[in-house]
């Protein structure tokens, strides 16, 4: 058998339809996506980036009339000043200049630097300053810049006489000693230099920045500086020698820093962390709490973020819990290596082993009162050591909560319970009022209402701190997933949030939003969608308003469950009126409205539209198309996309996706590729671009190759995932061959994880599939049950008891379901050529899985593949093995189902010797596609 000497792409189509391009693997380096946009603040100027193939960015700025304004290569990361009048940005350096260095084995600190640039949108003028490693602009306010540069090489001074005894090394640049940071006065270009700071933060609205040094030279004392800008005035209000600073920030006027200080310049392992306040009008910042000032004698924690309350009065930080004291005298020799994994530990060995970092730096929430002789209270403890803070820190009380008693039980509920209790940040007192409740549960914004859901009584509820009374909000209601189909509690629609003083809490059901009052339980429906099947749905358009504001009117998205068409509506809470703002067959994101202006931009997508930036007001009248990332697309041959209907073996009527090539004739035969995983259908508006996926078929490239490619939903029945999927999928399969125009002999199946395991079940059962590809498939069942999820560390239990794999009960309990759902305990029923990824990290589903999948086909000798990208997890994450995973997927469904001649890795494999050398790409003539 010759071999064919071919180019790193796939058999291509022979057909060329309406003289248009089939899409390859080399047209995926062509396609943009838009990253990072954004609206000036006065909603004149649109900033984004178009990246090309995951390379470099391409970073564009238009106004509000679609004009374009300012454009440049390697441009991303861009930000507006609050003025409006400059663009600020990254400019990165070539990614192919980049990868040529380190083919050249450059080391990491010699790779180019990013720079930055500064446009002028008054005057178009745009200015690069060279290796910054950071930049940061004020929130509420502009006029300055604050960067920090790279350590940048020097040339040495050769006529310097050298000196071998002095021993005082110039000090470097670099992360312990910090960076050069430059102040800029972004309109004159007037700089001023400050050296080795460590940190920095701007006031949010008082024109203040802050930052801390490591000292002009080694000699130098470290310190806290506080720069007035208004003023131009500098002043240091703490020194230290040798000191490290923590956590700098300011409080939202600027009139107050917080920051924690470490003076030791021992290697103690408890650090002696001090927290130190400064307030407009001091010279120097005080000390307010460190270990002998502190309930429990805990010190202040380096790692917890520092935040003072919207009225200024409080101070937030954390409390360090004491940690473990190493025997810093034991050598490497005499340290026993053992893990201890005891039965009733509330978490999993797994568990405590990825959560080890987080452990160690565990802080607990208290406060310093700054109005009352700085008294410091303690909310957070281990008792109860979560805490959230109501009504931005100003409320009377804040939520606490544990979760201890109930992580044992979590490896096989799945479900997190908690215990909540009520805490006076003025006292420390608190009191319990929720027990085990598994579900969401938060303050109101104002701090009044504890609020949540508890999944197993499925209700909304309200707790009134004041009163100390609970309410039941949807007693008897439904609130949660109508459509719920595992063995466990049902989840909600969720919530809208608050209006102004904690008045009304909105909550969605399927279809509506609906008003509540927290005091007495009335309700009020506020959208008509049920009678529709629209869903109404929320937007808040202010990042900085942390209620719904009933004096405005509501912008809602609107979904049609029906035929999935989209858009938005208008609601007037004054008199509750609905209004339909914009509709269609697309898929509409979330706008984004301009800072102070009602200006925004949003997109619209559909199968055949890329979703293309849009500016419009809040009425959506004079609507302007801002960006045309992939103008190539019309020269392809693309492909439409439909819903389709029929109904399962168990009497369901189920709905799925039918994607078609662009010139479909329903005269003629087509290859299909059946690729689902639960329930897809409400995605049909999405669009696909034409990306090297990680885990999936992507639908573009292969319906412009001449595919049809069927998503079915699914709707299971607990206890029968496998005999679920079968009844639903394979009646929609028949059902499109009886159109007639599936070619009924050249259909394959593809799916990942979940849709992995329903794969390797269904070719036990049919041999409708010409071929299959199942990415981290799950043929065991039992085997799996007692696995580990890896990325979590938690037992698999809960996922077979009550999660997505629906079996309802354990192996003991349910023995003869396990095995009736394993497809291993069937596998010499299959007939259906295999392909099967399943990487050696994956730390959703153990590989071992894949493994017992491919070694019992290779036992019964059934024509089987597997690939393992080396390191990666339940999907390949790095390009080059995304593109590696597509090209091989598309040769294997092309040979089977078109009849195209096989990989040489189809062939013969890849050996061990070849790998990373030899990829097997190239096509054997005189291969049989049969």
């Amino acid at each position: 058998m010759k071999v064919i000497i071919a180019v790193l792409l796939l058999f291509s189509c022979s057909i060329i339809l309406a003289q248009k391009k089939i899409l390859d693997h080399a047209d995926f380096e062509i396609w943009n996506s838009i990253k990072n946009k954004s609206i000036s603040p006065d909603g004149n100027f649109i900033m984004y980036s178009l990246e090309r193939g995951e390379a470099d960015q391409y970073l564009k700025i238009k106004d509000n009339k679609a004009n374009i304004v300012f454009e440049y290569d390697r441009g991303s990361k861009g930000r507006f000043t609050y003025d409006s009048n400059y663009a600020v940005f990254t400019i990165t350096a070539w990614r192919d200049s980049v990868l040529a260095m380190k083919s050249r084995k450059i080391k990491k600190k010699d790779l180019p630097k990013d720079s930055l640039g500064i446009l002028d949108l008054k005057n178009n003028s745009l200015t690069k300053i060279g290796h910054v490693k950071s930049y940061k602009l004020p929130e509420k306010w502009t006029g300055y810049l604050a960067y920090q540069l790279e350590e940048t090489k020097k040339e040495k001074d050769t006529t310097e006489e050298k000196d071998k005894d002095v021993k005082d090394k110039k000090k470097k640049v670099g992360k312990k000693n910090g960076y050069h940071m430059l102040v800029q006065d972004i309109q004159t270009g007037q700089k001023d230099t400050f050296k080795f700071v460590t940190d920095y933060v701007f006031a949010k609205e008082g024109k203040q920045l802050a930052f801390a040094s490591s000292g002009e030279d080694k000699k130098d004392n470290s310190g806290v500086y506080i720069l007035d800008l208004e003023k131009a005035s500098l002043k240091q209000v703490h020194s230290a020698k040798k000191g490290k600073y923590y956590q700098l920030n300011f409080s939202e006027s600027g009139n107050n820093l917080g920051f924690i200080v470490d003076k030791d310049t021992t290697k103690v392992q408890v650090r002696p962390t001090e927290l130190y306040l400064w307030t407009k009008g001091q010279d120097k910042a005080q000390k307010v709490a460190d270990a002998s000032m502190t309930p429990n004698a805990y010190h202040p924690s380096s790692n917890a973020e520092l935040l003072f309350s919207e009225d200024e009065t409080k101070l937030f930080f954390g409390l360090l819990k004491p940690p473990i004291i190493k025997d810093t005298m034991l050598t490497e020799d005499e340290i026993v290596n053992v893990e201890v994994w005891t039965y009733n530990e509330p978490r999993l060995y797994t568990v405590q082993e990825l959560q080890l970092k987080s452990d160690t730096i565990q802080s607990f929430e208290s406060v310093v009162h700054l109005k009352e002789d700085l008294r410091i209270v303690q909310l957070g403890s281990e008792s109860f050591p979560e805490v959230e803070l109501g009504d931005e820190g100003n409320a009377k009380f804040a939520l606490i909560n544990r979760s201890e008693p109930y992580d044992l039980e979590r490896q096989w509920t799945g479900r997190r319970a908690r215990d909540y209790a009520i805490i006076n940040t003025n006292t420390g007192e608190f009191k319990e009022v929720l027990t085990k409740v598994a579900g969401k549960v938060n303050l109101s914004p104002e701090g009044k209402f504890v609020y949540g859901y508890n999944s197993i009584a499925e209700t909304w509820f309200v707790y009134n701190i004041e009163r100390d009374t609970f309410l039941n909000l949807t007693k008897d209601k439904v609130f949660y997933d109508e459509l719920h189909d595992s063995p466990s509690p049902p989840e909600p629609y969720g919530a809208a949030g608050w209006t102004e003083n904690d008045n009304a809490l909105l909550l969605y059901d399927r279809y509506d939003v609906w008003k509540f009052d927290p005091n007495t339980g009335l309700s009020e429906r506020l959208t008509n969608g049920r009678e529709s099947t629209t869903r109404f749905r929320y937007v808040s358009l202010d990042k900085e308003v942390k209620f719904i504001d009933t004096n405005k009117k509501w912008l809602f998205t609107t979904f049609k469950e029906t035929d999935k068409s989209g858009g938005y509506a208008e609601f007037n809470p004054g008199d509750n009126r609905l209004k339909t703002l914009l509709k269609g067959p697309y898929r509409f994101t979330n706008p984004i409205k301009a800072e102070l202006d009602d200006a925004l931009i949003y997109t619209r997508e559909s199968f055949k539209e890329f979703p293309d930036i849009r500016y419009s007001d809040l009425s959506f009248k004079n609507v302007k198309i801002v960006s045309d990332a992939n103008p190539r697309q019309n020269e392809y041959n693309w492909g439409t996309i439909e819903l389709v209907n029929w109904t399962s073996l168990d009497g369901e009527a189920l709905t799925g996706m039918l994607v078609k090539p662009e010139n479909f004739d329903p005269s003629k035969k087509y290859p299909m590729i059946v690729n689902f995983y639960e329930k897809s259908a409400d995605r049909l508006n999405y669009h696909r671009a034409p990306i090297p996926g990680r885990s999936t078929i992507n639908y573009s490239f292969y319906a412009s190759r001449g595919y049809l490619i069927f998503n079915p939903d699914v709707h299971y029945r607990i206890g029968y995932p496998g005999e679920s999927a079968y009844n639903c999928v394979i009646p929609g399969i028949t059902s499109l061959i009886e159109k007639g125009f599936v070619d009924k002999d050249n259909i394959g199946v593809q799916g990942h994880s979940w849709g992995g395991y329903q794969i390797a079940y269904l070719v036990t059962k049919t041999d409708i599939f010409k071929a299959a590809e199942a990415g981290a498939p799950v043929p065991n069942m039992i085997s799996a049950y007692g696995g580990i999820r890896w990325s979590t560390g938690l037992s698999r239990q809960f996922q077979y008891e009550h999660t997505q794999s629906r079996i309802g009960g354990t192996p003991w309990e349910y023995p003869i379901r396990y095995m009736e759902n394993s497809p291993i305990f069937n596998i010499d029923k299959i007939n259906t050529p295999l392909l099967i990824m399943h990487n050696d990290a994956d730390g959703h589903v153990p590989w071992y899985q894949g493994i017992e999948f491919f070694v019992s086909l290779r036992r019964l000798g059934k024509p089987s593949w597997f690939l393992n990208y080396n390191g990666e997890p339940h999907w390949p994450l790095k390009l080059q093995n995304r593109k590696d995973f597509n090209i091989r997927m598309a040769q294997f469904f092309d040979h089977y189902l078109k009849g195209a001649p096989i990989p040489v890795w189809m062939d013969r494999g890849v050996p061990a010797m070849e790998k990373g050398v030899n990829q097997g790409y190239e096509l054997m003539e005189n291969s049989d596609g049969n």
